[in-house]
Order: structure tokens, then C-alpha cells, then sequence
């Protein structure tokens, strides 16, 4: 096979970026970027059949440049785009995961443990060793997200909704279970509650049960449309209780007021966790966030949509950052709630121009020059969107010593690329 140069990532500072997580807090949280890439930054179907002929080198070839021989634990199914068919195989082997002793190794549960971030939680903390059950009811999350990890003898995936009790045995809970991209949550808005309130509820208690420790995935929207900027933990936020996204904002308020009360009362190890913004692999192309939208409609050649006149402000982090902050909280001593979030702001006309220009650069890379330069028009701002979102990430830098290391532009790079690989899979 001809040899292929590997994409280098490099963080704020000009460093590559080799590894993600952290030694600290007593757990080890160190990966190999290459190896986490290799679960995410391909096609499922490695293998294209051209008329009746496999020709697997281009494939390999095209994505040496990210998993650097890790292709021996990849999917070797095979893709018929003649008749748009798929033949399945199981994988050959699983990646390679830490051996760890019985006294270092975590039961952990992870509710919404299929969805965007969970499946990135997962794959780390499968990585790492530990002992990993994935709870999902499948309302936003996918089987194929985790679905490399299924028959492992450390990984369980259960189809359950949250809302009803669940029992195990676990030391740690990550409950990241609610939808959170509007489309999804505002179309059952009483069923979105009902997950924030009930969901946490149920969660809560094994946690009091098993005397596990408790992380939340609360959100920004907590703060709603602020008057304060940026946004630091103690701002008690400005949410229309009756609007249209109402049903989220106000459910992850009052999960953070069960927690506490939780806390308080029984005394359970709890953890909050506010996210704001997150993009990366995974991410549902369809779920109506900004992100996917631009890179989605710049791949396939139409016009990107800008909501309002594009002076609103969001700040951005990649995937990796944010599972670097989750599980540095969930092991820190830290109850407070924390920001985890990146501080650089765009406007949202500039983050359009610059996913353009990122499309186009990786387009160009590939030798597929599109016909026609892709546009920017702008539509009507939808109810209760927020005019500005950015955090405070002070107190992550001050207790968990965390602080955001990918640069948007090269998060956006990687993004395109697995967006990328999926259109070719034909599943885009």
C-alpha cells in the first residue's frame, strides 16, 4: 500500500496534540489521539466494492492518514454502491484496552451512553480499562455509535428509558440521558421534563443506593438568554419558564435543584457539570444545531443558513476538551457546579465563513473541487434564541486545572473529514 503522511493535530500553542485526558485526581485518564480516532474517523463500510471487484487500498490509503495501523480492529464490511447495499461483519478483534488490577477498575454507568457525547465518555473510558454499561433509549442515540464495543467483555449496552427505575452495581454514574439539540427536545416537550426530573430522579437513587458517585450533564441553557457575559457559576440566569425552549432549560434547572437536594440530604457524592456548546463526530447531521448545519450544507453543495443577522455570538469546544473536563470533575473533589466550555467567541456569520473555508481547503485536499462556491443566507431568528453564550471557565482552570487545548479550526477539520466519510458510506 502506498505510504501516507498522518494529519497532525496541533493545539493552541502550535503543539501536536498526541494524547487526550489527564493524570489527575488519582485516575488516569490518558489516551493515544490515534487510537480514539481510529473508532471514529472512518467509514463503517471499509470496504467498497467496485462492479464485482473489492478494492480496499484506496479506503486504507484515504484513512492511514488518522488511524496510523490501527485497521486490524476496524469493521470490514463491505459497501455495494450499485444497488446501495451493505454486507456486515463483525469486527475481527476489539481495539486494544488497558489491563487493569480488579482494586483500579471502575463500574460505570452511562445513561445516554449512545448519543453524541456519551459514545466519546465511552469509548475513553473503554480505552482506559473500566467496566462500562450504556444505558439508551435510542430517541436521539444510535446502536452504531458504540456498536464496536459490543460483545466486549468489560461493555454493556441496555436499551432502557431513563424514567423508569434501573438497578445495577456501579461506582460511578455519568447521566447524560435528555435530548439537546431544539429540534429533538421541543418535539415531546413534556416528555423532555418528565426525562430531566424523572430520569435524574431514578439515577439519583442508585447512586444513594450503591453509594456511587453522581455526575449531571447540565447544561448553559440554565443561564437562558444572560445579561451577564461571560457567564461564571454563580449567575442564577435570565429562562422564560413558558417559552419554547422552556421544557429543556427549566428541566436541567430543576435536575440541578434535585441533585443538590440529593446532596444535602442524603448525603450523595455529586457532580455538575454546565456544557456549553460542543461539536465534533457523532453529532446528529440533522439535529438543528449550528455546527452540523453549516458543515452539512457546505459538503453538499448548498447555500449556508444563518439565522438572524449573524451578530449573535456562540462559543465552541470540541468533543475531546469536554470529555477531558467530565471526567476530571467526576474525579476531582469539586461539588460545585462548573462551566466547561471554550472561551472563544465567534459571531455566527464568521463561524459560517470560516466552515466554508474549511470545507473548501479538505475539499481541495481530496481533488473534489465543488462547481459553484457555496453562499451565506441569512433567515428570520427563531423564539428565545440566546444573543450571547460564553463561559466563565475560571473555576475548571482553578480546580480541575482543565482548560480547552483543541483550536476550533482544527476540531471543524476533523468534523468535516468524519462527515465526510459518511457521505462517501452513503449514510449522509
Amino acid at each position: 500500500m502506498p505510504s501516507t503522511s498522518a494529519v497532525k493535530v496541533l493545539d493552541k500553542n502550535g503543539q501536536e496534540i498526541t494524547s487526550v485526558g489527564f493524570d489527575r485526581f488519582g485516575f488516569n485518564s490518558e489516551v493515544p489521539i490515534d487510537a480514539l480516532r481510529s473508532l471514529y474517523l472512518r467509514s463503517h463500510y471499509v470496504v467498497t466494492s467496485t462492479e464485482d471487484s473489492l478494492n480496499p487500498d484506496a479506503e486504507e490509503q484515504q484513512h492511514a492518514k488518522f488511524t496510523k495501523g490501527l485497521s486490524d480492529y476496524q469493521s470490514k464490511s463491505i459497501f455495494y454502491p450499485k444497488d446501495n447495499s451493505i454486507s456486515y461483519t463483525t469486527l475481527a478483534r476489539f481495539p486494544p484496552v488497558k489491563l487493569l488490577a480488579p482494586s483500579q477498575r471502575k463500574r460505570v454507568l452511562v445513561t445516554g451512553g449512545a448519543g453524541f457525547v456519551g459514545s466519546h465518555l465511552v469509548d475513553r473510558l473503554m480505552l482506559l480499562g473500566h467496566d462500562v454499561t450504556v444505558l439508551d433509549n435510542f430517541f436521539t442515540g444510535s446502536r452504531t455509535t458504540v456498536s464496536h464495543w459490543v460483545g466486549h467483555p468489560n461493555f454493556e449496552l441496555v436499551r432502557h428509558d431513563v424514567v423508569e427505575p434501573f438497578m445495577i452495581e456501579c461506582d460511578q454514574i455519568y447521566h447524560l440521558a435528555c435530548p439537546a439539540s431544539p429540534p429533538h427536545y421541543q418535539f415531546n416537550p413534556v416528555k423532555t421534563v418528565k426525562t430531566s426530573f424523572m430520569g435524574t430522579l431514578n439515577m439519583l437513587g442508585l447512586a444513594k443506593r450503591t453509594k456511587a458517585r453522581f455526575l449531571i450533564s447540565s447544561t448553559s441553557e440554565v443561564y437562558g438568554d444572560p445579561e451577564v457575559h461571560p457567564q461564571p457559576e454563580d449567575y442564577w440566569g435570565h429562562v422564560n419558564p413558558i417559552g419554547d425552549r422552556a421544557c429543556y432549560d427549566e428541566g436541567k434547572r430543576v435536575a440541578e435543584t434535585l441533585t443538590y437536594g440529593y446532596q444535602r440530604q442524603d448525603g450523595v457524592d455529586v457532580r455538575v457539570a454546565r456544557i456549553f456548546n460542543t461539536y465534533g463526530p457523532r453529532m446528529n447531521p440533522y439535529d438543528g444545531r449550528v455546527v452540523s448545519n453549516f458543515i452539512v450544507q457546505a459538503l453538499k453543495g448548498e447555500d449556508l443558513t444563518v439565522y438572524g443577522d449573524g451578530t449573535q455570538t456562540r462559543s465552541f469546544q470540541y468533543v475531546h476538551d469536554l470529555i477531558d473536563g467530565l471526567i476530571c470533575l467526576m474525579n476531582s473533589d469539586e461539588s460545585r457546579p462548573v462551566n466547561i466550555g471554550n472561551g472563544d467567541e465567534f459571531t455566527i456569520g464568521e463561524f459560517a465563513e470560516l466552515v466554508r473555508e474549511i470545507v473548501e481547503k479538505v475539499q481541495s485536499e481530496d481533488g473534489d473541487r465543488p462547481s459553484r462556491r457555496v453562499q451565506i443566507v441569512y433567515k428570520a431568528l427563531p423564539n428565545d434564541d440566546p444573543q450571547k453564550r460564553r463561559p466563565n471557565t475560571s473555576r475548571a482552570k482553578e480546580s480541575l486545572k482543565w482548560q480547552p487545548k483543541w483550536t476550533v479550526r482544527m476540531g471543524l477539520e476533523e468534523m468535516v473529514r468524519y462527515y465526510k466519510a459518511k457521505m462517501a458510506e452513503g449514510s449522509l
